[in-house]
């Protein structure tokens, strides 16, 4: 196949690295520059979100996404508690946190570890809970005539300290009121 494999790399390997083809009817080159990428972990570019919100009940992904080479290795504490994977805390491969059946006993800060050969480093974020948002009244099937305006209704609960939005599509396809409005009315009831 005329590949070269390097293993084990050393700052010794960066360089050029030059390919040579040949045959009876002549020669050809191509060149390659390799680079050799090591650094301690850090988040400046890239830090935890300082607030993080999860719903009563629900699912939240963390992310920890230092930049770092090569990989580092990933712990993460709540508090002064070292967190390890269980039946509802999950810590993924490349450091994401994974906490599902969110409760009240869930809040807190949150520090993400990561350590490599070159150094450590950490960030830290807190989480959050809030109420989850449920429909509350959902749309019912509606059969009407052909001419004829149907109504359909939608009424949700939700944390009072966060925005809700209502979304509305049609066999997949969100609609837009602005460009259907002769066809699509949206009425909010406060």
């Amino acid at each position: 196949k005329g590949e070269l494999r390097l293993h084990s790399l050393t700052f010794d390997d960066a360089g050029m690295y030059q390919c040579i083809a040949e045959n009876t009817h002549g020669i050809i080159y191509a060149n390659a520059e390799l680079k050799i990428v090591a650094s301690p972990p850090t988040f400046e570019l890239n830090p935890m979100k300082k607030k993080i919100l999860a719903a009563k009940g629900g699912r939240v992904i963390i992310e920890c996404k230092p930049k770092a080479a090569p990989k580092p290795k990933f712990s993460w504490s709540k508090g002064t508690e070292l967190l390890v994977n269980g039946s509802r805390i999950r810590i993924w491969d490349d450091g994401t946190l994974e906490i599902i059946n969110v409760t009240k006993l869930d809040e807190g800060r949150y520090t993400c570890f990561a350590e490599n050969n070159r150094g450590k480093a950490n960030s830290t974020g807190v989480l959050e809970m809030t109420e989850a948002t449920r429909i509350t009244l959902a749309p019912l099937n509606v059969d009407v005539t052909v001419g004829e305006n149907a109504t359909m209704q939608c009424i949700a609960s939700h944390d009072p300290t966060l925005d809700l939005t209502f979304i509305w599509s049609l066999n997949g396809f969100v609609i837009d009121f602005e460009k259907e409005h002769e066809h699509y009315e949206r009425n909010v009831m406060v």
